[in-house]
Order: C-alpha cells, then sequence, then structure tokens
C-alpha cells in the first residue's frame, strides 16, 4: 500500500504520539509499504524510509509546543503525485482536516486516529467553556472518515457517548526488548536523587503541563519521609512547577532519550503518574516493562493497563492524598511492592509494538473494504437514478 499520513505533531517533539507513529513507519516500512507523512516543520526529511514533509504555521498560542500548520499549494502536488492508497490523520484538528479534503479529492480510504483528549485538555487552559465545540469539531471530522480508531477502551466508551461513528480500539505496545529490567546505573540514581541514593525514589515521565495534574502530587507525597521525586521531561509549565516543587527533594532532569531513558526507570522504586486525560498512558506500560510499580490516577487509558491490587496501584483523582498512602504502602510492604512489580512485568511482556501496529495495518485493509462498500452502493444509486 501507499499511505499519506497527516499529523499534528512529529519529531524533533517528544510524546505518546510521536513514539507511536515512528513505531507506525518502522512498521510499515518492514511490511514493504511506502509512506509520505505531512507534518509540523523542523523534523528529519526521512524516517524509516518514509520522506518526511514539513507544512508551515505559527505556534498554537495556549501551548506553544503545537503548530497551527496550514499547508500550501505545495502540499496538495506531492500527496496528487505520490497517489496514496489511503489516507491516515493522526489527531485531526489543524492539518487533519486538509489531510481529509485530500482524501476526499482523491477519493480514496481515510482513516482517523483519536490519541489527544483536546475536549479534556482545554478545561485546564481556561477553556471549558468552548469544550462541547470542540467535540461537535472533532465529531464533524472523525465522523467523515471511513474508520476512526483510538488507543483505549475508556476513550472509545467516551468517543461513542460523544457520538462518533465507526470507531475501533487500536491497541498500544512498547519495545520490550528495549524496556525491560536490568542493573541499576549508580550514577543515574546518584542524579535523580540528587546525591541520595539510599531514598525512595519515586518518577514521573511526560510532558510539563496543565492537564497532567503534577502539581497535586507535591503535598501528599512529601508528607512521606524519606522520599525523592525526580520529573523527567519538559514542556509550558516546566519553570512553573519547579517554582511550585521549590524547597522539596524534587531534581527536574530535563528529557531523556535512549538508553538514558531506561536508564531512569530502572533507577525508580516507584512509578507515579497523576494525570486524568490520558487516552492510553505509553510511559506507565514502559516503567512496568522495567519492572517498576505504578501508580496512576483511576482513570482514562491507564485503566486498560492497570488492574488496582494486582500489577499496579489506582488512587482517586480527586482525592490526590491517597498518594502518600499508597507510596507509604510500597515502602513498608517489599512483598506488595514486588508482588506488583513482577505482574506489571508480565502485562507489559505481552503489548509488543509489532503486534499493535500489524493491528493498525489490518484496520487499514478495514478501511478499504469499508469504501468499496460504499463505492458500490454509490454506483449502484447512481445507475437507479
Amino acid at each position: 500500500m501507499k499511505i499519506a499520513i497527516f499529523t499534528e505533531t512529529f519529531l524533533p517533539k517528544l510524546d505518546g504520539v510521536v513514539t507511536i507513529l515512528c513505531q507506525v513507519l518502522e512498521r510499515l516500512q518492514e511490511k514493504g509499504h511506502q509512506v509520505l507523512l505531512f507534518g509540523p516543520p523542523g523534523g528529519p526529511a526521512e524516517y524509516a524510509g518514509a520522506e518526511i514533509v514539513g507544512v508551515g504555521g505559527p505556534r498554537f498560542p495556549l501551548y506553544p509546543d503545537i503548530r497551527i500548520n496550514i499547508p500550501r499549494r505545495f502540499v496538495w502536488e506531492r500527496i496528487r503525485a505520490f497517489q496514496p492508497d489511503l489516507v491516515h490523520i493522526v489527531s485531526p484538528f489543524f492539518l487533519g482536516p486538509f489531510g481529509l479534503s485530500y482524501g476526499r479529492r482523491l477519493n480514496v480510504p481515510i482513516v482517523a486516529s483519536f490519541h489527544t483528549h483536546v475536549p479534556r485538555y482545554v478545561r485546564y487552559y481556561g477553556g471549558a467553556f468552548i469544550e462541547p465545540a470542540i467535540w461537535s469539531y472533532l465529531r464533524s471530522i472523525h465522523n467523515a472518515a471511513h474508520l476512526n480508531l483510538c488507543p483505549s477502551t475508556e476513550t472509545l466508551k467516551d468517543l461513542r457517548s460523544h457520538g462518533f461513528e465507526r470507531v475501533r480500539w487500536w491497541k498500544r505496545g512498547i519495545d520490550t526488548r528495549r524496556f525491560a529490567p536490568g542493573p541499576r546505573n549508580p550514577a543515574m540514581r546518584e542524579r535523580l536523587t540528587g546525591g541520595n541514593p539510599d531514598d525512595l525514589l519515586v518518577l514521573y515521565v511526560g510532558r510539563h503541563s496543565p492537564e497532567k495534574r503534577l502539581e497535586v502530587i507535591r503535598d501528599p507525597l512529601f508528607q512521606v519521609p524519606g522520599v525523592r521525586l525526580a520529573m523527567v521531561g519538559g514542556g509550558p509549565s516546566h519553570e512553573q512547577l519547579r517554582r511550585h516543587f521549590r524547597g522539596t527533594p524534587t531534581s527536574f532532569p530535563g528529557f531523556l532519550r535512549g538508553e538514558e531513558l531506561v536508564e531512569a526507570y530502572r533507577a525508580a522504586d516507584v512509578f507515579l503518574f497523576p494525570s486524568t486525560t490520558e487516552t492510553f498512558g505509553l510511559v506507565a506500560l514502559e516503567a512496568m516493562a522495567c519492572g517498576v510499580p505504578v501508580i496512576a490516577a483511576n482513570t482514562g487509558g491507564v485503566l486498560d493497563i492497570i488492574e488496582d491490587g494486582k500489577n499496579g496501584l489506582l488512587f482517586d483523582p480527586e482525592r490526590p492524598a491517597e498518594i502518600g498512602r499508597l507510596v507509604q504502602r510500597l515502602r513498608e510492604e517489599p512483598g506488595l511492592r514486588q508482588g506488583i512489580a513482577e505482574r506489571g512485568l508480565q502485562h507489559a511482556r505481552g503489548r509488543s509494538w509489532q503486534a499493535t501496529m500489524d493491528q493498525l495495518i489490518d484496520y487499514y485493509h478495514v478501511a478499504r473494504r469499508v469504501f468499496s462498500v460504499g463505492e458500490a452502493r454509490r454506483r449502484r444509486g447512481a445507475a437507479l437514478a
């Protein structure tokens, strides 16, 4: 197949969506498919055999990491010359609708995938009043696609309750060869604990932004004596978070990539994930794959990963004080901590990224069948008119 992908975010930005897209391109290349990807400017010219075309546009004022990518004429000329068999629009918002339009003009199947919970995000940026309008806008885009994909069963129910049609669960996976238990790097442990390696190290990995609710973990977490926090990553709230956690034993090592990220997971005693806006929560699965017990908010996509008390611990997001109690339990009950880590590892080992990308390719074929059926009906209707 020849596949054209339109995405609102890509390299060099690092987040769960970009991680998934890189896996998509790698697997499509392995399977012999040809890909042309349109995304924000500033990325590589090629990735895993796919040509990457940067589309310019200003930065989104409320979230500077995202661009308002508006394609010029050359984009249409490139996709028309490419003649794709299918168009895939990823987290459509600014650029995605143009991909939808191009797919219609070329009369090819269109797949849309929902990754980022924008309607929930706007609540954290002073825009709760426009949430119904955001739902309406996204519904109109997705319902024009031949197939819609989402990363978790909770998101699936949420989308269907808001009138999204033809929605299917596209599972998520990780590189289980890369994210795996291993010896701790003493230098990484020293770095993340601020030179106190014997303390209990709690780790967070991800964006530093309002919708992650990172501020709520400070007071309950540091009621537990001898605890250190490391907040890996960056984002629009980074400096505000540094001020908020000033005076606490918290380190901000910035973005970590490759082997350094794996070493950070292995160095931790507990992984903490307080976000309530996750459509999946890839970093929680990465931590589990490295043998680290996870504490997460009892909502969203992580519910497909964590079974409370068995392979992780969940807290009520309306009661963040529970965080301290759960951290204390893991500290005082080594048997509980080890059991949760072992069962989390078993779960993560069954979620390989290759299998989830093969599922995506199967969904591409489903979309082509849906498209063919629709075309046959349209032709019959035209013949009878």
